[in-house]
């Protein structure tokens, strides 16, 4: 059965030329998914999930902020489009990670 987090947070654009686009995941979420997930981790601590916005679903990663403790999700181009959603708006957001069983 697949481990499964919620959250709201702020789309923020990565500055510079043809910067990635973020979700920060709140850091009580971060320290669930870190305490789940030890055993699922890959290269540079990342973690492969599948993430929903506004019923729009993808595969991705989540990959450790060493600069705030907490993960951060990429939100690609077509998921923006499809949401209708861009750098500043509050996002509501599912994970699943597909546990180690």
């Amino acid at each position: 059965m697949p481990l499964s987090y919620t959250f709201t947070a702020r789309l923020w654009l990565y500055p510079g030329e043809a910067g990635w686009h973020f979700l920060t995941v709140p850091d009580g979420v971060s320290a669930e998914i870190r305490e789940d997930t030890v055993a699922l981790r890959q290269g540079f601590g990342s973690i492969k999930t599948t993430a929903v916005i506004a019923g729009h679903r993808w595969s991705t990663s989540l990959f450790p902020d060493s600069r705030s403790g907490s993960y951060l999700l990429p939100v690609k181009k077509a998921i923006r489009a499809a949401a209708g959603i861009e750098s500043g708006d509050q996002v509501s957001v599912q994970l699943e990670v597909p546990d180690a069983g």
